[in-house]
């Protein structure tokens, strides 16, 4: 199973910006399409955004649209979210996996779901 490492969360206050990043553990991301998912307590996980895995394709979901933006390294085997003019409703664990094609919300057969990272949006 692939391992991924997710990080960059925190507390930041409406409007605020954040970048989070998935590191790959054990192995280089460059063939793989990659996700980020959300969590938010008392919801289902949900697709925010994906990315082929030459960078050249990728989705977002509608509330996200305008402003994250999803990009990768894949000479450093990391994949990246930059969130700006982030919400209250924004607020969730974020996840990184890889993805069934540059699909939102359709994480591989049985993912190795990691720590993720927090991001909280409170004034």
């Amino acid at each position: 199973q692939l391992q991924f490492v997710e990080s960059g969360g925190g507390l930041v206050q409406p409007g605020g910006s954040l970048r989070l990043s998935c590191a790959a553990s054990g192995f280089t991301l460059d063939y793989y399409v990659i996700g980020w998912f959300r969590q938010a307590p008392g919801k289902e996980r949900e697709g925010v955004s994906c990315i082929s895995s030459s960078g050249s394709s990728t989705k977002y979901e509608d509330s996200v649209k305008g402003r994250f933006t999803i990009s990768r390294d894949n000479a450093k085997s990391t994949v990246y979210l930059q969130m700006n003019s982030l919400k209250p409703e924004d607020t969730a664990v974020y996840y990184c996996a890889e993805s069934v094609g540059v699909n939102l919300g359709m994480p591989a057969p049985k993912p190795n779901w990691g720590q993720g990272t927090q991001v909280t949006v409170s004034s």
